[in-house]
């Protein structure tokens, strides 16, 4: 029994009825196992979890419909505060500093009012001689010019569906250079946005998810029943994944007619839809253990099966017409017909879930928003620009279907105006981010992007430990053991109160007198000095303090290490040991539970398969889903079948 986690839960909202939701503000976030939230036997379900299904299904079938009779409410979206908003932020119109962009779906064509908050900076007296003024735009279209000030208010006319706010600050032509400016500039911005309603409504209006849904629209009242057959079919077959039976609908229609009974035939449509969306083929996946097949037997999953097996791994989502299709015609699992369906959805814009889910977790890009580094000039916009840079470019590893060995060694990266002055590449204006080519050998790759040597160090200082245990975790697949307890933090090994402030490494060859503590960092530190050449926020640097940084260092193979450009020459050096963990990474991704040690050939033999095709991402992924262990199961042994339509009411099954 296999609950989708919350990401894969909005994503098959979207793709079921053309709806994008906030997920975190309707459930939980999910325990994670293996480096992963998608693992089966860390997704558990609690009553209290329960509770908030059935009220998410509530809200989302009543915006999804259109109900008239929804209630006013406010989405609040805020900037964050350490956001400066002195220049262009992409996305926003041209010709404006700051701002916020929301992407908010209005469940009603009606009136919603606007409440927009600011800082205005600690110098009034220069607000008042600019009279800065506040851009509001839908859809890229001005709606609304007023003079910036702390707090104001305004209402506007929204068709409903998915629309896009803008509002931002009108940069003033004649700024002057002052020193005063530029303060005001650093401390002024827009705070929150909060969109209230709605008010006034005119009607269900004609969003995606209404044409999603209602696939007819009965001519009168004796063709209700059959409308309604037929929209409950095709939700109930893309929904569970597999045809809809007799029995689906059964269930379904009881649940329609209860709402007709009540209201509209849209009432009836929005009462089954919520059925759905609390059915456990829905919030589960569901494989079927065949009765021909013998206990403890090692089987081939069905067609369907395999269609959910690959849209929740390349998509983080349920399976569309096309694979159940496939599926339902018993051919998905023909080797030409599953690498041709393979591509596709690699080329489809919906595999950018890997970069998302994947890469997010296995590069921590999840953790930078929580990065909080004692750094001079860093901020917000610098933050989602390492975040951008390394999605971007995982992203082309996949869009290009280029070798993984290019996550290593790459000459190139993406940077916008802001990461470029961090990084010190000449040349780069605006907000848009574009690939450039690396000028030197220092940033190539994963290991000198800002995300990941942000998030392997500490708020005060590089942290050599944590660099070298994630290059030894994520790249060569050899974690270091837990350190023993009650080690001492690195600051109380310092040198005394009298004595100069001690470099990074002055104070870690200090902490390895202890040991205990040598066994282990023999193995991490080398590497983790080899990267100390950049700070806590990526950023180069020839000293630490006041003291020369030193490099050096010796692998326990005995390769030299002198510097970043070293350490990735010793790396490549080990590139089939990179392949295989990131392929055990995929693996553990795509099946959703942790591997075991006879899961190691399929590893072996796909690393193998790849190296001939230069470890081109796509052959990494076929040959995962080719594999024993993503296509077969083992049938249980003595364990009594799951009985799916009482999983809801059996939270600890």
């Amino acid at each position: 029994l296999h609950r989708l986690n919350r990401s894969e839960y909005a994503n098959a909202i979207r793709d079921l009825l053309g709806l994008d939701i906030d997920v975190s503000t309707l459930l939980p976030s999910d325990d994670s196992s293996e480096g992963f939230d998608n693992i089966a036997d860390a997704l558990g379900v609690s009553p209290a979890l329960l509770e908030r299904y059935v009220s998410a299904a509530t809200k989302i079938s009543r915006v999804a419909v259109g109900d008239p009779t929804v209630s006013p409410s406010t989405a609040t979206y805020r900037a964050p505060g350490d956001l400066i908003q002195s220049q262009h932020l992409e996305g926003l119109p041209l010709g404006t500093r700051g701002g916020i962009l929301i992407h908010h779906t209005f469940p009603l064509d009606a009136e919603y009012t606007f409440r927009v908050r600011a800082r205005v900076g600690g110098l009034g007296n220069i607000r008042q001689a600019r009279d800065e003024e506040l851009e509001v735009t839908l859809n890229e279209e001005r709606v609304k010019l007023v003079k910036l000030a702390p707090a104001f208010e305004f209402k506007l006319p929204v068709k409903a569906g998915p629309q896009t706010i803008g509002v931002a600050i009108v940069k003033n032509t004649d700024p002057g250079d002052d020193d005063l400016w530029q303060v005001y500039l650093a401390t002024s911005g827009v705070q929150s946005v909060a969109i209230i309603g709605p008010s006034s409504a005119a009607g269900s209006g004609d969003t995606p998810s209404r044409s999603r849904i209602f696939v007819c629209q009965p001519a009168g009242a004796s063709d209700e029943i059959s409308c309604a057959r037929k929209i409950l079919t095709t939700l109930a077959t893309r929904a569970f994944r597999r045809p809809a039976t007799d029995s689906d609908l059964e269930t379904l229609l009881s649940f329609y007619q209860t709402g007709r009974n009540k209201g509209t035939f849209e009432t009836g449509i929005e009462m089954a839809l919520q059925r759905v969306l609390v059915d456990p083929r829905f919030i589960f996946r569901f494989e079927a253990e065949p009765d021909s097949v013998p206990p403890g037997s090692v089987y081939r999953i069905s067609d369907l099966e395999l269609a959910s097996r690959l849209s929740f791994f390349l998509w983080s989502s349920i399976p569309d017409d096309e694979l159940l299709k496939l599926a339902g015609q018993g051919r998905l699992h023909e080797p030409v017909v599953l690498e041709k369906q393979v591509r596709r959805m690699l080329s489809d814009a919906r595999a950018e879930a890997l970069v998302n889910n994947f890469a997010g977790q296995w590069l921590y890009l999840r953790e930078i928003k929580n990065a909080k580094p004692e750094a001079k000039g860093f901020d917000d916009n610098l933050r989602q620009a390492f975040r951008r840079e390394t999605e971007l470019f995982f992203g082309s590893i996949i869009r290009e279907d280029r070798s993984v060995l290019d996550l290593l060694n790459a000459d190139y990266t993406f940077v916008d105006e802001r990461l470029a002055r961090h990084y010190g590449i000449p040349g780069i204006y605006g907000s848009q981010f574009r690939r450039v080519t690396l000028p030197g050998e220092e940033r190539r790759g994963l290991l000198g992007q800002g995300s990941i040597l942000l998030v392997t160090s500490v708020a005060n200082r590089t942290s050599p430990v944590a660099r070298g245990k994630w290059v030894l975790e994520n790249i060569l697949g050899s974690p270091p053991p837990l350190p023993p307890p009650n080690v001492p933090a690195l600051e109380d090994t310092g040198n005394s109160a009298h004595a100069e402030p001690a470099s990074v490494r002055q104070k870690m060859e200090q902490h390895r007198t202890n040991p205990v503590c040598a066994s282990c960092h023999k193995i991490m530190d080398p590497i983790g000095f080899s990267l100390e050449n950049f700070d806590l926020t990526g950023k180069w640097r020839t000293k630490d303090g006041t003291a020369p940084i030193d490099a050096s260092g010796q692998m326990v193979d005995g390769t030299e290490l002198d510097g970043p450009a070293s350490l990735r020459q010793a790396l490549m050096s080990r590139s089939d040991v990179f392949v295989s963990t990131l392929t055990q990474k995929l693996l553990t991704y795509a099946s959703g539970r942790g591997l075991k040690y006879y899961d190691m050939p399929a590893v072996r033999e796909i690393v193998r398969e790849a190296a001939p095709k230069d470890y081109r991402f796509s052959s990494l992924v076929l040959g995962i889903v080719k594999s024993q262990p993503f296509e077969f199961r083992k049938k249980s042994e003595g364990e009594p079948p799951v009985n799916q339509s009482a999983a809801l009411r059996s939270p600890q099954q």
